[in-house]
């Protein structure tokens, strides 16, 4: 399948396409010929990885700074995009987690997560498919989402929130816009290290272990694993795979739901120390 055309002149948008599961599929598109356009609110963290990755694959890559929770700073990114051509795809990769207690979170760091998860997504999906609508042009859209988006899980609830509603998003969309032409579906990772992020969510070294072999398989995914299902989905061999979520989590939520429900042996004193300085 994985044959070096698979995405020849596909070109692809990445939301948070500069760092973790963002640039591992970017790299995998790019390997596979495809076209490659990153963005997110770091500008430099932007140029560091399109530099490096044009150096590992020699593709192309074109980056856009922008902030997904600002609906009229999506549109201009999408002109700007479009100016070089249309794209092909969309992945809705952009995220932002915290492990809080519920009763303790603030309405701004609910709506944090909501802006860049679920408003970003739908704005990022709607605008690309306006485009492609209107060109009778057909477009693939394909979101990053999690098992919790139909579990629900304790301590990440704002995330929940959002990534059920993008899964909501996908399911709805694939029958309203599949007759016109755009595709839609979602893939639900379990879990993927990738620096910073997780020891935010995974923030004792013992319940990293635990969290890390409490599924069958008994190990964490590795980036190119998840690439290479995210580059099928992107390629016409999946042509007819619509508003489908494929999981890949080693099994994981089969054997409990809710990811972040571990996170009850941590203490009071625990809670405190993971408290932002200065709140």
């Amino acid at each position: 399948m994985f044959q070096p055309d698979l995405l020849k002149a596909k070109r692809i948008l990445i939301t948070g396409g500069g760092t973790g599961l963002g640039y591992a599929m970017g790299q995998r598109a790019l390997e596979l010929g495809a076209e490659l356009v990153i963005c997110g609110r770091r500008e430099q963290v932007l140029a560091d990885a399109a530099a490096k990755l044009r150096a590992e694959t020699g593709g192309k890559v074109e980056t856009h700074g922008c902030d997904l929770r600002n609906a009229a700073a999506v549109e201009r990114m999408l002109d700007a995009i479009w100016t070089g051509g249309p794209l092909d795809a969309l992945v809705n990769n952009a995220a932002g987690n915290f492990i809080a207690r519920s009763e303790e979170l603030s309405p701004r760091a609910i709506d944090a997560v909501l802006g860049i998860v679920l408003h970003g997504s739908a704005y990022c999906t709607t605008g690309c498919g306006r485009r492609w609508l209107k060109a009778a042009r057909r477009g693939t859209v394909l979101s990053i989402v999690t098992t919790y988006a139909w579990t629900g899980s304790a301590y990440v609830v704002p995330s929940a929130m959002a990534k059920a509603g993008v899964l909501a998003m996908t399911r709805s969309l694939a029958v309203e816009w599949g007759p016109r032409g755009v595709r839609l579906n979602a893939i639900a990772p379990g879990p993927f290290p990738t620096p910073g992020a997780w020891e935010r969510l995974v923030p004792k070294p013992e319940l990293a272990r635990a969290f890390e072999t409490k599924n069958p398989l008994r190990r964490v995914g590795e980036h190119i694993e998840l690439a290479n299902l995210a580059a099928f989905l992107l390629s016409d061999f999946s042509g007819y795979i619509n508003g489908e979520v494929v999981t890949i989590d080693g099994g994981e939520w089969l054997q409990g739901a809710g990811q972040f429900n571990f996170l009850d042996r941590l203490s009071d004193a625990d809670w405190q120390a993971l408290k932002p300085k200065g709140k």
